[in-house]
């Protein structure tokens, strides 16, 4: 494969430009290309997580925003934009998962649970409901800030702002206000909000 005058393997520099990174790894560059894995990975990372994909569907959604990349890099015109799009690029994969997934378990038929305690089990159940009726009334934009704040393991506000493109700055103010919206939903469910308090 061919190299450019970036920096060895090991003495990787993190203030390559984009642009000249993305040239590079079309022209076959390994070392550009696993620059540019390592800057914008936890991207993929972070929006897998936001849509709570376990290990290995994560992995599989990682896989195929990266092979997308690839078999679209001679189209990048604005390298720039490089971040958005494999953040655009991994929710849909992350999407795509899903809705196969989902396929899959309507398909399976429900296991019988010997529950002990289904009065407990009913409170808790009108609780997620409430809960999740009250998260779904809020903006797409607050949806995906409160998932990847409540991810496990915690992300850093970096891979936050770049997961999201917002400036760091803005993340804690938002999540306030996020999380003031949240509450009026609950506070608006009225009676089925009792269940919240």
């Amino acid at each position: 494969m061919a190299h450019t005058d970036l920096p060895a393997a090991g003495m990787q520099r993190t203030d390559t430009p984009v642009e000249r990174l993305v040239r590079a790894a079309e022209c076959g560059d390994e070392r550009a290309w696993s620059a540019l894995v390592q800057r914008y990975g936890g991207i993929v990372w972070a929006v897998a997580r936001a849509h709570r994909l376990n290990d290995a569907d994560a992995a599989d959604a990682a896989q195929a925003t990266w092979l997308r990349l690839v078999q679209n890099l001679s189209r990048v015109r604005q390298p720039a934009a490089i971040p958005g799009w494999i953040a655009t690029t991994a929710r849909r994969e992350c999407l795509r998962i899903l809705r196969h997934r989902d396929r899959k378990a309507c398909a399976e038929l429900p296991e019988l649970v010997d529950e002990p305690d289904l009065a407990g089990a009913v409170e808790a159940g009108e609780r997620t409901v409430a809960l999740a009726r009250a998260f779904s009334r809020l903006t797409p934009a607050d949806q995906s800030l409160l998932r990847l704040l409540s991810a496990e393991p915690a992300l850093s506000y970096k891979d936050i702002a770049c997961a999201l493109d917002m400036p760091i700055g803005s993340i804690g103010p938002t999540r306030m206000r996020a999380l003031a919206r949240l509450r009026r939903e609950v506070d608006a469910l009225g009676p089925a909000a009792e269940a919240l308090r």
